[in-house]
């Protein structure tokens, strides 16, 4: 990935780890219907 130009102040897509709510925003922090912590769907999880 290190040819692709990531904007931090762009807006990407963030999905709930409990409810899996989808909200497109630059950094949500938390769900806005659960509460609980969301991840950023570009970034893949391990």
């Amino acid at each position: 990935m290190k040819d692709v130009q990531l904007d931090p102040e762009a807006e990407s897509a963030y999905e709930c780890f409990s409810c899996g709510t989808v909200v497109h925003a630059t950094a949500p922090g938390s769900c806005p219907k659960c509460g609980a912590d969301m991840r950023n769907r570009r970034t893949p999880i391990e």
